[in-house]
């Protein structure tokens, strides 16, 4: 055998060998770092409807509009509110006017001889001016109501946030805890990774994090939590509430996806977040576990 021929069986040897090297690193990564590319933004979606029912007679926002917390977002025709307002004045007025004269009466029979009048007479008196106060205290409490549903007719921002799906509109008939349009609130972002159950022994909670979007923008953040629990398909109920348990089982089980809460703590200038997107969510452990990067999308 030649030089050249033994040259050439030991390069063959050594790209086998760093072939096979290769492919065991890159198959323990991808079966055993914690990453994955099942990465979800999420955020807190708030339902906003009106306190009270009534005419929409203004909705001065935009879809995807930037709100802050306490901006108009609807406001429901104020009039029948106006007026309601004015009756309950008049009936504190008048419960007022009659609580007076009670206590004027009970405290002019008070003063007068037992012999001019009985004691029933003045127990009377008296009760009857305590049954007019509460008369009077009872349309205070609705003046207050009156004017709070009025205040309400003024749909606020409840957080600084960004309008979304805008469904509503000036005409349109709003009732009373009927969702009329959505916020997003704008501080309130996390990712969800959904980690395959044989890499949770590798997540702590407070590893950082670094989350790659299909744009191509990074975040970074730490793991705040991991669920305890996902629904089992193959376990439901009967009808008589016993275990349905599936006859069947197949040979190739799946490793099931565990949703993993991380908490992002870094979001660089002029990235625009939006609940849906997806990217890559690359965990490095603070013990001993090597983490390794991910591949890219």
């Amino acid at each position: 055998m030649t030089l050249k021929s033994i040259f050439s069986v030991l390069a063959t040897v050594i790209i086998l060998l760093m072939a096979v090297l290769i492919g065991r690193s890159l198959w323990t990564h991808y079966m055993d770092s914690p990453w994955t590319r099942d990465g979800r933004v999420r955020a807190n979606v708030i339902n906003v409807a009106a306190d009270v029912s009534g005419l929409v007679i203004e909705v001065p926002v935009r879809d995807n509009h930037d709100v802050k917390k306490g901006d108009l977002l609807m406001q429901i025709d104020p009039e029948h509110y106006e007026i309601a307002v004015k009756q309950a004045e008049a009936q504190v007025a008048s419960r007022k006017a009659t609580l007076d004269m009670r206590r004027a009466n009970a405290k002019r029979r008070a003063t007068m001889d037992n012999r001019v009048v009985s004691r029933e007479s003045l127990d009377d008196a008296s009760n009857t001016a305590a049954a007019a106060e509460a008369d009077y205290q009872q349309a205070q409490a609705a003046l207050e109501g009156a004017r709070l549903n009025l205040t309400r007719t003024r749909v606020l921002a409840p957080v600084d946030g960004y309008v979304t799906n805008l469904n509503v509109h000036a005409g349109d008939y709003a009732r009373a805890g009927e969702a009329k349009l959505a916020m997003v609130d704008r501080n309130s972002y996390w990712v969800y990774g959904y980690f395959e159950e044989t890499k949770l022994p590798h997540l702590r909670e407070g590893d950082p994090v670094e989350i790659q979007l299909m744009s191509g923008e990074k975040l970074k953040g730490h793991v705040d939590s991991i669920a305890r629990a996902i629904y089992d398909r193959d376990n439901p109920q009967s009808r008589e509430l016993t275990a349905d348990v599936n006859p069947t089982f197949n040979w190739v089980r799946l490793a099931q996806r565990i949703p993993v809460r991380i908490h992002l703590d870094e979001i660089p200038e002029g990235v625009l977040l939006a609940a849906g997107m997806t990217g890559t969510v690359i965990v490095t452990p603070q013990r001993g576990d090597t983490a390794t990067t991910a591949p890219t999308h």
